[in-house]
């Protein structure tokens, strides 16, 4: 028993806590502890993207659907997985439909173009060389469009000129972020390629279980939780500084610091530590203690209920 005392009150005894001085953990840092804490519940949210994409059509809903799982958890906010990926869909699919259609048909054109100046452009040919050029430039400033588009979708108020006018100029605002989830996702491609190489077709299985079960949610994720610094720079923080009480519970949901209300305040001064009463203080207390009427006696009860039960007897000679 004393082993299990000892045991408890280690237990029970408080940790250090978090320092709040300690230096702030590396962006990467964090990446990593965030994908592993929500690794199995974004295999799950995979799953469940992978059924809406099925039908080629729903592209536009499944993405923000999984947009908003992984945005909230590169913010460390918490998301109820089946819920909050449906109810964005409800909310969102008016725009996420078209923009999953567009996507679709500017990326067939994209392939189509291609197809059509590689070959002239690998025999020579200057100006199918120039169109070639020019359509992959297209194509990987679009691929870097689609980083930003389910999240500006989700998040704020825009049509669909606006949505690819503003996920165009993030393009080129946030070039640090997109040149970073660009490489990895390069390297990712490039390390399922070589998959490809495994012999008896072990390669095209495992690529086959990795997007089954990782790899959309995994880009996801790593696209929401890097381009979020720059559209805060860029959109947010400017906007917020302008009208600081605006969207209170939008600003909860991203994980952004939200100021005191003034309902808040007095809310928060319930209780107020006053400190030593002072001696003057001391003095109105007694003054207003000696101003309470004093109590009666018992003595004093009896013979003010005699006197009025006294008077009732005397005005009761049946009058009305």
């Amino acid at each position: 028993m004393g082993l299990f005392s000892q045991w408890q009150d280690r237990y029970n005894r408080p940790g250090p806590g978090v320092d709040k001085n300690a230096p702030q953990k590396k962006s990467f840092v964090v990446f990593f502890e965030i994908l592993g804490r929500k690794f199995w519940k974004l295999c799950i949210a995979n799953l469940l993207y992978l059924v809406a994409f099925l039908p080629i059509l729903t592209r536009g809903l499944a993405d923000v659907g999984l947009a908003n799982i992984t945005r909230s958890y590169a913010r460390e906010k918490h998301a109820f997985i089946g819920s909050d990926f449906l109810e964005t869909i409800k909310k969102n699919w008016k725009q996420a439909l078209p923009v999953g259609i567009i996507n679709n048909l500017l990326t067939v054109v994209i392939v189509f173009a291609v197809s059509m100046y590689y070959q002239p452009a690998a025999n020579g040919n200057t100006m199918a060389f120039i169109g070639l050029a020019l359509t992959m430039s297209v194509y990987v400033v679009f691929t870097v469009m689609k980083y930003y588009v389910p999240f500006l979708l989700i998040t704020f108020k825009y049509n669909l000129r606006q949505l690819y006018r503003n996920a165009l100029l993030f393009v080129g605002v946030g070039w640090k972020p997109n040149l970073v989830v660009s490489l990895v996702l390069l390297l990712c491609y490039g390390l399922m390629g070589l998959l490809l190489l495994l012999p008896n077709s072990l390669g095209i299985a495992f690529i086959f279980i990795i997007y089954l079960f990782v790899f959309p949610a995994f880009r996801s994720f790593l696209i929401q939780f890097a381009i979020f610094p720059t559209i805060r720079r860029v959109v947010i923080d400017p906007y917020y500084e302008k009208h600081p009480y605006e969207d209170i519970e939008k600003r909860r949901e991203l994980g952004l610091e939200v100021p005191e209300t003034e309902n808040e305040e007095k809310e928060e001064s319930i209780f107020v530590d006053r400190g030593r009463t002072k001696p003057e203080d001391e003095k109105e207390t007694a003054k207003a203690k000696s101003s309470i009427p004093r109590q009666y006696t018992e003595a004093e009860m009896r013979r003010l209920e005699n006197r009025r039960r006294a008077a009732s007897q005397a005005d009761d000679d049946d009058t009305i």
